[in-house]
């Protein structure tokens, strides 16, 4: 898809950034923030959740559709799981400390804090929690952040309870884990300012790097999700949720942008045909005798067969708008979300078994000709009544131009429909929680991460790569304690970077190293009961073996450290092994035998004693 002039298309964009918060207890209950695995259930429970209207009595569009899927949603508990988890207790009060890492920051967001945090109930029937709501607080407002584009402003920080995980779909349902659910949570929220796809992903990656400045923030997969609204001047305001990769930020943009324009262009072609949605038909007899898997399938399970004819959209339905997904995607999305497999339109039949015979008598069923299209459904018959009610609906939307919507974002960049946009009606306060007064004063302003990196490099003497690495990397408080304790600083910063990141790549399962691991064998380095050479299989050993301690790790090695008569007695082995090629090159061999010597004390000692040692014997022999 090719470039756009983002000025004249008018494109307006915001970012809603959700990021866990690394504490040591849940937002509004005292269990731990660790993630469980599934294996580790203790118990499961079972809930149906239905909308409720807000304090003015409205029901939210987004609730509405998705309590339409009659879904049974299973939960997994554990040893830590509490009642208020269960929702069979109410919460407690807000969490202190997570309170005060949302005023740090607020304050690198230049952000004005509230006076009272009022906790808000918004309205979430998806299973994600098992209340039917997502508890939240507003805890700072108007802040802005600077890009090379211009500034952005920064409408509102949030402080909430993080949603549950989903484990997997179930026959009647879908399965949660509960391990996730109220871990607290920042949901940033940027003003429209964004006026480029570069400009999107600077932005994102400017907040992530003040939120990652406070050293209170989860890390990994999953623990921050960006969301992203688009929209152009002619189209209209799309949430795009789910985003992983800050990589993906400026290609979903830049998709979305095409995506819009598309729907224009096919908006305007369908007007100029006269384009409309005709009536939903029953066409289940068309297919009585089909050999179409799919179709049969679902005829003989008791379905049946629903269209829509469309009239003017043929070869509009099978229009590419994104990268392999065309408006008949865009229909199918809708059957999906209410249950279907998805559709089947004229624009790409016959295929997947259905005959043109077939094709011919459904455009007699339902009234289609020349010029026209037809969608159907193949599904239990509810089902398919509620999937061709949404294509229709669809479909209308599209003489229209561009819906409002949210829309998930997938791997490759281009979106898939999700649900209408959410609205105020969702929203309604939280009584079971009393408010509170944050007050700014009572935190500090943590170290910027790019201020960390000048530190490090005129306090330490790393290199300006080294010393990013550190401040941006995942053992950034490691660092800081270890050279806190007298651990060399670049010893440290090589270790915790280069030589973890050396072990992943071989495979070495480096994420069950804890920090204490970590931290007692930089000591033991320092301390010289270990060489620096044997440092990688020392936490080889450990990683394989979490339960160890370092000392242990050693012995386990057969790293044990060896002392000056054992490393001089390999030395001589090694240059007598070599004495022609003393003789010839003198000092000139000493890199290759040093490599060698090293090698024969199999990291067993440290290379500066066993380089002196080397050059004695070499001088000597020259």
């Amino acid at each position: 898809m090719s470039e756009y002039d983002y000025e004249a298309l008018g494109l307006v964009a915001g970012l809603e950034i959700h990021q866990q918060l690394d504490t040591a207890t849940k937002l509004f209950c005292e269990c731990p923030t660790e993630r469980r695995e599934p294996e580790e259930t203790v118990r499961t429970f079972t809930r149906y959740l239905h909308p409720t209207k807000s304090e003015l009595g409205e029901l939210d569009e987004a609730a509405v559709e998705e309590s339409m899927v009659d879904r049974e949603f299973e939960y997994l508990a554990f040893d830590s799981t509490c009642l208020v988890e269960a929702d069979d207790e109410p919460p407690h009060r807000i969490d202190d400390e997570a309170l005060d890492v949302a005023l740090q920051i607020a304050e690198l967001l230049d952000m004005t804090v509230v006076d009272q945090a009022h906790v808000m109930r918004k309205i979430v029937v998806d299973g994600s929690n098992t209340s039917g709501f997502q508890r939240t607080a507003l805890v700072g407002q108007d802040g802005q952040i600077e890009t090379s584009e211009g500034p952005v402003g920064v409408e509102d920080l949030l402080l909430e309870e993080e949603s549950a995980g989903q484990v997997a779909g179930t026959e009647s349902g879908v399965r949660y884990s509960l391990d996730r659910l109220g871990i607290p949570l920042v949901e940033i929220g940027t003003k429209p300012d964004i006026r480029s796809p570069e400009q999107a992903r600077e932005a994102a990656e400017r907040i992530g790097m003040l939120l990652r400045s406070t050293g209170t923030v989860k890390r990994g997969l999953g623990t921050i999700r960006q969301d992203v609204n688009v929209s152009i001047a002619e189209g209209a305001r799309v949430e795009i949720k789910g985003v992983q990769a800050l990589d993906q930020i400026s290609e979903i943009v830049r998709l979305e942008v095409g995506r819009q324009v598309e729907l224009l262009d096919v908006a305007e072609t369908l007007r100029e045909r006269d384009a409309d949605v005709g009536a939903v038909r029953d066409v289940t007899s068309v297919f009585a005798d089909t050999d179409s898997g799919v179709v049969r399938g679902a005829l003989d399970a008791g379905g049946k067969v629903t269209a829509v004819p469309l009239y003017g959209f043929d070869g509009v339905v099978g229009r590419e708008i994104q990268p392999d997904r065309r408006l008949g995607t865009e229909l199918s999305d809708h059957a999906k979300r209410h249950g279907a497999g998805g559709i089947f339109h004229t624009d790409e039949l016959p295929a997947y078994g259905i005959t043109e015979a077939e094709v011919e008598a459904l455009y007699d069923a339902v009234d289609a000709g020349e010029g026209d299209a037809v969608a159907i459904v193949a599904a239990g018959a509810e089902t398919a009544e509620l999937a061709i009610d949404a294509v229709a609906d669809r479909a209308a939307g599209a003489l229209e131009g561009v819906p409002e919507e949210t829309r998930g974002a997938n791997e490759d960049g281009t979106t898939r429909y999700l649900r209408p946009l959410p609205g105020a009606a969702r929203m309604y306060p939280e009584t079971d929680v009393p408010p509170v007064e944050p007050n700014p004063s009572d935190v500090e302003t943590p170290e910027l991460l790019t201020e960390k990196v000048e530190r490090y490099q005129a306090e330490y003497g790393l290199d300006a790569g080294l010393a990013e690495q550190v401040a941006y990397g995942r053992r950034m408080p490691l660092f800081e304690q270890a050279v806190e304790e007298g651990i060399d600083a670049t010893f440290a910063a090589g270790t915790l970077e280069s030589t973890l990141t050396e072990l992943r790549r071989d495979d070495v399962p480096v994420e069950n190293l804890t920090d204490d691991h970590l931290l007692s064998v930089l000591h033991l380095v320092e301390d010289g009961d270990l060489a620096k050479e044997g440092v990688g299989d020392v936490l080889t050993t450990l990683a394989e073996s979490p339960g160890l301690t370092a000392e242990e790790a050693i012995e386990e090695a057969g790293l044990a450290g060896v002392g000056e008569e054992e490393v001089r007695e390999a030395v001589v082995d090694v240059v007598e092994r070599n004495e022609q090629q003393v003789k010839e090159q003198g000092m000139g061999a000493f890199s290759a035998l040093m490599g060698e010597a090293m090698g024969a004390l199999r990291g067993k000692a440290d290379g500066e004693v066993v380089s002196e040692v080397l050059r004695e014997e070499i001088g000597k022999r020259t």
